[in-house]
């Protein structure tokens, strides 16, 4: 079925992003735009996040995750090292991480490289999980094929029966990723699709900001 989509357009007026009002250092900014989505009345995850990686035959591919962890050495996600992601970053250590915030009209686009988080950290983070989203790190043998919905369900309800009464050990398959960024774009919509797009740039220790053409 084929629908026109040419008239789904909106006029972004919610902010402006000026050098004159930025931060040196862009996990500043980052931080302050995240707490500003933060308070806004019912925010849907707000550090949901695309992950976009290569595999091995050069194809791209993108999926939302979440965001755990941030600090001025990098960006922190989880997953299971034998997914489909976790393969690709083991032969293409380099990602892009994109957040899109259309409440405040902002998108930040982070590119970099990843590395394999501590294992201490995993364990202390695994712990702080829902006992039933532990119980699914060793159900699921993620990105493999599986016959059915079933499969899933009988194996949680055998891992239930397992671990009933006991501590959930981290499946060793399962970790962090810290993604080391080399350059960091903020996005803000304005009017007539002149955007404001801002770039910082890692050189050795320092930060080299560009303003970029929308």
């Amino acid at each position: 079925m084929n629908k026109n989509l040419a008239h789904y357009r909106r006029v972004y007026s919610k902010g402006v992003l000026l050098e004159s009002e930025i931060p040196q250092e862009p996990l500043e900014l980052f931080n302050h735009w995240f707490h500003e989505m933060e308070k806004i009345k019912n925010p849907i995850e707000v550090n949901a996040m695309t992950v976009a990686t290569i595999d091995s035959e050069g194809m791209p591919k993108s999926r939302v995750i979440l965001l755990k962890e941030y600090s001025k050495e990098g960006f922190v996600f989880y997953t299971n090292y034998t997914s489909e992601k976790g393969r690709s970053l083991e032969i293409n250590p380099n990602l892009c991480l994109s957040f899109f915030w259309p409440e405040m009209e902002r998108q930040v686009i982070i590119q970099g490289k990843a590395e394999k988080f501590s294992e201490e950290k995993a364990i202390e983070y695994f712990q702080t999980r829902p006992r039933g989203s532990q119980l699914g790190a060793w159900a699921s043998n993620q990105s493999s094929e599986i016959a059915s919905r079933e499969v899933l369900e009988k194996s949680l309800r055998e891992l239930e029966i397992k671990y009933q009464d006991m501590e959930i050990p981290k499946p060793e398959h399962w970790g962090g990723y810290l993604v080391r960024p080399k350059n960091i774009e903020f996005w803000q919509g304005r009017p007539n699709r002149l955007h404001d797009r801002i770039l910082y740039e890692k050189e050795t220790s320092n930060w080299n900001i560009k303003r970029l053409a929308p």
